[in-house]
């Protein structure tokens, strides 16, 4: 079993950034890919970013060159979020992945204000 908690969020005016931090405990060797998404109210949840085990990161065509992951270590993700946009509102999930298992957070919340 793998436990992920959230840390961050809140609310920003457009172009300010925002930090989001996921920290990972319990079975966290066999965690084989970290990342974020995001749902917004009535539609489904997007993946917005993810790394895997060897280094290898995915970011949505919607935050390349805006959001950046972090991974200081393996048990934590963050989540470098800048130049904001009020389209990135959304409720944001840490997600992982082990041994063919998914994993989530409980979500934080972020408002971007136009």
């Amino acid at each position: 079993q793998v436990q992920l908690v959230e840390h961050g969020g809140g609310l920003v005016q457009a172009g300010g950034s925002l930090r989001l931090s996921c920290f990972a405990s319990g079975n966290i060797e066999g965690l084989n890919s970290k990342g974020w998404y995001r749902q917004i109210p009535g539609k489904q949840r997007e993946a917005v970013a993810s790394i895997t085990s060897d280094g290898a990161t995915i970011y949505a065509d919607s935050v390349k060159g805006r959001f950046s992951l972090e991974n200081s270590a393996w048990n934590t993700v963050h989540l470098q979020m800048n130049s904001l946009k009020p389209e990135d509102t959304a409720t944001y999930y840490c997600h992982g992945k082990a041994h063919g298992t998914e994993y989530w957070g409980s979500g934080t919340q972020v408002t971007v204000s136009s």
